[in-house]
């Protein structure tokens, strides 16, 4: 099952970053106590015959710089995932997450970085057909790079992914639990990045 996810902020974002004067009063990488923010907004849709899925997603993140090299922030997110044989809805799942990250951040000063990320959400899934309820937690480790492409505005990627999940639907006595490793291109994230 393919989805085409269209990343309507960043593709907004990035050419209104190239529009901005390269002579910027702040300077490139981020240093102790600078803030930034970022996140995900997708709208992806398939359709094969009278089949059709939909998805949209939304999940701002901000961090601050504590130190030079590390930063700490919280997300939230938001995902609705509906799909219909011909007029029939067969799935219609909205899902909630808040959570923490922590990154530690290698060359932060410089336009180029990597950095590793240490994330923790908490996740509220919800089958709007069955009115089933389940809520869960996860934790991911991830590496990324970071590249600036103006004063305040950075281009950011995170490749790859190792997790652990465990997820209990409202009145179960067991809940699911997952463990993932993906080092594919399928498991690449790309993001703008503001600081301020």
């Amino acid at each position: 099952m393919k989805k085409i996810i269209l990343s309507v902020a960043a593709v907004f974002a990035f050419g209104f970053a190239n529009a901005q004067d390269t002579e910027g009063t702040g300077t490139k990488g981020f240093a102790n106590g600078d803030v930034f923010i970022t996140g995900a907004v997708g709208i992806g849709t398939t359709s094969f015959d009278d089949d059709k899925e939909t998805s949209f997603e939304i999940a701002p993140s901000v961090g601050l710089f504590v130190t030079d090299n590390i930063a700490v922030g919280v997300r939230l997110g938001y995902t609705s995932e509906k799909a219909e044989a011909g007029s029939i809805d067969t799935e219609d799942f909205t899902t909630l997450s808040i959570g923490a990250f922590g990154r530690y951040y290698a060359t932060p000063t410089s336009d180029f970085s990597f950095f590793g990320e240490l994330a923790f959400n908490y996740n509220s899934i919800e089958n709007n057909l069955a009115d089933a309820k389940a809520n869960g937690f996860e934790v991911a480790l991830a590496p990324g790079v970071s590249y600036f492409i103006a004063d305040n505005f950075a281009l950011e990627a995170t490749f790859g992914i190792l997790g652990y999940e465990t997820m209990k639907a409202d009145g179960a006595d067991e809940g699911q639990n997952s463990f993932n490793f993906g080092l594919d291109m399928r498991d690449v994230r790309l993001g703008l990045v503001y600081k301020f």
